[in-house]
């Protein structure tokens, strides 16, 4: 058998209970408050009937003239029971000096001594009282009936206790009525009050909503993605460190509206969007970000949930893979062209045309060493060598002429480790792609690559050029071209008008500058300028000097 042991009350339960019961003892304090207070009022206003009656019977000229007769009782014990009916007391006693009655309720106790103090009245005063007598506890007052200076009578009129308390508890029953009313209205509005708020605390009691809170922190902290919360006027509900990082925000941003955030233009419109988005690819200051945005609607739209995931690096692989597959096309096309050259100099041979054969052979080999030898040569560089002889290879298979310009001088180890040669593929793969892109088609099509590096005043830097004989770039849309999505060619699958976005973050990222100008005779012209740290030095030409900037010739390497 097992016990089961009771669950803590809720939240919500825990202040119905606190709060019917504070209402409930406010309401029965209140009713014992009032009826103490009412019988107080009561007895005092039992005081101030008795008196009033009293002192009108003994102002009255009947009543002095009634007592001057030889039989008093006769004329005033009538005039008593009216009195007594008329004005809603219990009993009026008219009595002579000494205290002996002439008029009382029960005629039997006519006669008899007044039950009461007499002496402050025999003195001329009159006075009020609580007194037990014949009739019972009463409130009674006590005048004197003088005729000049001399007290000829007494008169007293009073209200039974019982009478009074008969009053307060009529007041009591409907002070309970009310009293019952709010405590029951209160019970219903505390009711209804903390059955929303049992909706809202999904019936959890203080502890568990404490530590889901110190839950919800810890996560909050310790997730590497972005989350951003925004509500339904599209602020900054919530934000987690891994969203102010991607986003490239600082400070207290909760409250601020997005489009106040400083983001990119595209980025913020994907966060103000109403419609849910999908694995939306989207550039940030330095990264490259994957959006999902989730609404949040309960009845009405309360906010949207935003996930953040960096795809920087994976980004970055993508286009060394690119670039790789790229190569790997062309030495595929290569390859099939070496078969085709192969096969002539096998039917040269079988032609008994040997010495042809071996001329043939002899100067495809020497132009491909030659082509080989010039790129390492110009640029020592592995990474950069290798992309540009796959570059060169590839452009060759769409009819245009990649050059390496002839001041192109970039050694091995000349680079510092804080720039990473997957940064340099990005910049100068996604340049050159874009300018063989602009110059097919065009005459003569032709693409030239300069890369090395420039004293400057504070150091040196790297400068990688790439001009094209395309039809250029509009001088309005110099800026625009550099934006995620803006392309002068047909979008393609998966859409375009990204590399050059991510060549101007990779630049932006290591503190460096990229513009595009007009190139000599016509085309576009690329440069890409990154800082060196004094680890890298400036690359010096066969004289010592660092090399000047110029602008690329053609005679370079093809």
């Amino acid at each position: 058998m097992h016990l089961r042991v009771p669950r803590p009350r809720s939240l919500a339960g825990q202040l119905f209970a606190m709060q019917a019961v504070l209402i409930a003892v406010v309401v029965v304090g209140y009713a014992l408050f009032t009826y103490i207070s009412d019988r107080g009022q009561a007895e005092d206003a039992a005081g101030r009937q008795a008196r009033a009656v009293s002192l009108a019977i003994a102002d009255s000229p009947s009543v002095a003239a009634a007592i001057g007769t030889p039989d008093p009782t006769a004329r005033l014990q009538p005039y008593a029971v009216r009195v007594m009916r008329d004005t809603d007391v219990d009993f009026v006693t008219i009595m002579d000096p000494y205290g002996i009655r002439w008029t009382h309720p029960d005629p039997a106790q006519i006669g008899h001594p007044f039950q009461g103090h007499i002496e402050r009245a025999q003195r001329g005063e009159t006075f009020t009282e609580t007194y037990t007598g014949t009739l019972g506890p009463s409130v009674r007052a006590v005048t004197p009936v003088l005729d000049g200076e001399r007290v000829v009578g007494l008169v007293s009129a009073g209200i039974k206790v019982e009478e009074i308390s008969k009053r307060a508890q009529e007041q009591l029953t409907a002070l309970s009525g009310v009293a019952a009313g709010a405590l029951l209205l209160g019970a219903v509005g505390t009711y209804v009050i903390n059955a929303r708020l049992r909706r809202h605390t999904h019936g959890m009691n203080a502890d568990e909503l404490s530590r889901m809170h110190d839950y919800h922190q810890a996560a909050l902290h310790a997730v590497r993605e972005g989350l951003l919360m925004l509500d339904g006027q599209y602020r900054v509900a919530l934000i987690n460190d891994g969203g102010r990082e991607l986003l490239g925000v600082s400070g207290d941003v909760v409250g601020a509206s997005v489009a106040d955030l400083g983001l990119p233009a595209q980025l913020t419109g994907a966060l103000l969007a109403s419609e849910p988005r999908v694995d939306e690819v989207h550039l940030a200051a330095e990264r490259v970000l994957v959006v999902n945005t989730s609404p949040v609607s309960g009845g009405e739209r309360r906010g949207t949930v935003v996930t953040l995931r960096d795809v920087t690096e994976l980004q970055s692989l993508t286009g060394e893979l690119d670039s790789e597959r790229g190569f790997t096309q062309a030495l595929r096309s290569q390859a099939h062209e070496a078969a085709n050259r192969l096969h002539t100099v096998v039917s040269l041979i079988e032609l008994g045309r040997a010495e042809e054969a071996v001329e043939f052979a002899t100067a495809e080999l020497e132009l491909a060493q030659a082509l080989t030898d010039q790129v390492v040569a110009a640029v020592g560089e592995p990474v950069l060598a290798a992309l540009l002889l796959g570059k060169t290879a590839q452009a060759h298979e769409r009819g245009v002429e990649l050059v390496v310009a002839r001041e192109s001088r970039l050694d091995d180890g000349l680079l510092p480790p804080s720039l990473p040669a997957r940064d340099l593929v990005t910049i100068l793969g996604n340049l050159v792609d874009n300018a063989v892109d602009a110059a097919q088609g065009s005459l003569p099509s032709r693409v030239t690559v300069a890369a090395y590096t420039e004293a400057v005043a504070d150091g040196s830097e790297l400068v990688m050029r790439v001009a094209d004989t395309g039809a250029g770039v509009d001088p309005a849309h110099a800026d625009l071209v550099f934006q995620r999505g803006f392309s002068t060619k047909p979008a393609g699958e998966g859409g375009r008008g990204l590399g050059l976005a991510l060549v101007r973050q990779a630049v932006r990222r290591h503190g460096g500058t990229l513009t595009v100008t007009e190139a000599e005779g016509g085309g576009a012209l690329f440069e890409a300028r990154l800082p060196l740290d004094a680890t890298g030095g400036a690359a010096t030409g066969p004289a010592g000097s660092a090399l000047p900037r110029s602008r690329p010739e053609p005679g370079g390497v093809r």
